[in-house]
């Protein structure tokens, strides 16, 4: 299924990639390293520092999502760029369970766990936009743009 704050914007312009960086997510402590990654990368490209906060925020939510019912998964990074502006692009991708109700998942005060259930839809909130594509029994891939300003 798929998902999208801003339509399928992405699939209708060419985007190039200049640059790009995967790390594993097993740990508590890689959810802190993905933080910093992204962080790192937020202000290589000058995203400002709210947009950073958003995007560093967002990007806790999904590492923690991707290793609580991935099992674990990977961060990849890329700075992306069309002809009119510039962004990061982060995708989570695991190979846990799976997603059954996409729609109910990005409730608010959804969870399967014990959290509050702000994680998907809180982070789709924060990003510019926000692509989910899940199987059941064969994982989730969850895909994100932060767009610079």
């Amino acid at each position: 299924m798929r998902d999208s704050v801003n339509g399928n914007l992405a699939q209708l312009r060419q985007i190039a990639v200049i640059g790009s960086e995967t790390m594993a997510i097993r740990t508590d402590s890689d959810i802190v390293q993905a933080r910093h990654l992204v962080r790192r990368w937020s202000n290589q490209i000058q995203l400002s520092l709210i947009d950073q906060t958003k995007l560093v925020t967002a990007s806790s939510e999904l590492a923690r999502n991707a290793m609580v019912y991935g099992g674990g998964g990977t961060l990849t990074i890329e700075l992306v760029e069309t002809s009119l502006r510039k962004g990061l692009k982060l995708t989570f991708e695991d190979k846990g369970p799976g997603i059954a109700d996409v729609e109910l998942a990005i409730r608010d005060g959804f969870t399967t766990g014990s959290g509050l259930g702000l994680g998907l839809g809180g982070a789709k909130r924060l990003v510019d936009e926000f692509y989910i594509d899940t199987k059941i029994g064969e994982g989730t891939r969850v895909t994100v743009y932060k767009w610079k300003q």
